[in-house]
């Protein structure tokens, strides 16, 4: 498994991007509540860039919702990557 950050000339990121053989996941992070479709420009570039390497795309934020922003794109609650503690 291995992890790159992508920016591209025109300012164009993503956070984080991992590879595990020929697959690619791409992440950002947001610190605001909401989510819209210009929070996920980077990551429809390099969708459209990897072709069917691309397995999903997500946008981490601070919010309580998964919800769905097109073929393989989603706004994921940053909560969910908090740790459970099992009793």
């Amino acid at each position: 498994m291995s992890f790159y950050h992508f920016r591209n000339k025109d300012k164009v990121a993503v956070d984080i991007i991992i590879e595990q053989g020929r697959q690619l996941v791409d992440i950002e992070i947001k610190a605001d509540a909401t989510v819209t479709q210009s929070d996920f420009k980077g990551l429809k570039k390099l969708k459209d860039a990897c072709g069917n390497q691309f397995s999903a795309g997500a946008v981490f934020y601070d919010g309580e919702n998964i919800l769905p922003f097109g073929d393989k794109l989603f706004a994921v609650p940053i909560s969910l990557l908090t740790p459970t503690k099992h009793k």
